[in-house]
């Protein structure tokens, strides 16, 4: 039998074996997709899973042996049952789909007939923004159906019925936005000056003409530039070390929790969890090692994370469940439960990678 033949065969007996043993860690190290383990997981916890229903499991294992559903299929039905919450109910409907005999779609035509549909959820009021794609970002509104019908009759007048409607309701909505002296204002922009360290000492000893500094806005100027018309200034000067990272601003006016929010900021522009879309600006702080283990709140024990990810980091050590932050040589990344480190590449790139690379 080929390789081929033997995905074929794993059926019944085989894939019930293959959720007898399933062990999430192990096929999460070999590579399968964190998606297909969360599958496997759901069917492993119906048939191997701690349960007062322990004849009515039994009889399920038996079952999904002799039948000749695929794993797949097995995994197929707990997605259907999860709405049932009803126990018994439950169970009833898995030794009834159980007994199916039939193909992947077969099965979910047979599911629809039989697993009672849960009644529509109301979407709850919130408005959500959408990372940026080449300068362009979305928003997406859900509210009382009567004032999106106002925003709409608002946004569709005079629209030309020669060209799409969308695109032209797009101007009218921000002018409506920010008409009048209530209305929401352009965000002022606030760069920040990255200076390292020993370039700093160069610049305010009088030999760092040369020096070209960044500022976080994308633009540059030389260190002459910088004491001639701008130190002591409302610009803002953050200095970084190439091991230490962020070390201090320089301001008129020192509020040190502004200040360590600000430098977090530069140094990690958004939440340094992979993938994760939320902006530095709109995250929490986070203690690297916790105020709860004797953490201090300090640049180098500070980074901030969204509110979502700051509260399922492994703060407890000997955990390793969710993957925590840490900091090395200056930089903060994500540790995963496996030890490994990640940075999340959305976004723009910290004031670490912008001075030192």
């Amino acid at each position: 039998m080929n390789a081929f033949e033997t995905m074929l065969s794993a059926s019944g007996e085989l894939a019930v074996e293959f959720l007898a043993h399933f062990d999430r860690e192990r096929l999460l190290a070999a590579g399968f997709s964190p998606a297909r383990v969360r599958d496997w997981r759901l069917a492993h916890s119906a048939y191997f899973g701690a349960t007062t229903w322990t004849a009515k499991q039994r009889e399920a294992v038996a079952l999904a042996r002799s039948s000749a559903l695929t794993l797949d299929q097995l995994v197929l039905i707990e997605k259907r049952l999860r709405s049932v919450a009803d126990d018994a109910l439950r169970w009833q409907l898995r030794h009834r789909l159980l007994a199916f005999r039939g193909g992947y779609e077969a099965l979910q035509r047979y599911a629809d007939e039989v697993v009672p549909k849960p009644p529509p959820k109301k979407p709850r009021a919130q408005v959500r923004f959408c990372a940026a794609i080449l300068g362009m970002r979305t928003m997406i509104v859900t509210a009382p159906e009567r004032d999106i019908t106002d925003i709409e009759h608002r946004l569709r007048q005079d629209l030309d019925p020669e060209l799409p409607e969308a695109p032209q309701m797009v101007a009218p909505l921000f002018d409506a936005l920010r008409d009048g002296d209530a209305g929401i204002a352009h965000a002022v922009p606030r760069p920040l000056l990255l200076v390292p360290v020993e370039e700093h000492c160069r610049i305010l000893a009088g030999s760092g003409d040369d020096v070209v500094l960044g500022l976080s806005d994308g633009t540059t100027m030389t260190g002459a530039e910088y004491l001639q018309e701008h130190f002591g200034d409302v610009l803002e000067v953050a200095a970084f070390h190439p091991a230490a990272g962020p070390v201090n601003m320089y301001h008129t006016e020192r509020f040190a929790n502004q200040k360590q929010r600000d430098l977090l900021r530069a140094a990690q522009p958004m939440c340094p969890v992979p993938d994760c879309r939320r902006a530095a600006d709109f995250c929490e702080f986070h203690h690297i090692t916790p105020w709860k283990h004797g953490g201090k709140t300090n640049l180098d024990n500070l980074a901030p994370l969204c509110r979502y990810h700051n509260r399922t980091n492994d703060d407890d050590p000997g955990t390793a469940r969710r993957g925590r932050i840490v900091r090395r040589n200056g930089r903060i990344s994500w540790r995963s439960p496996f030890d490994r480190d990640a940075v999340n590449a959305r976004g723009p790139r910290g004031a670490m990678e912008l001075l030192f690379g």
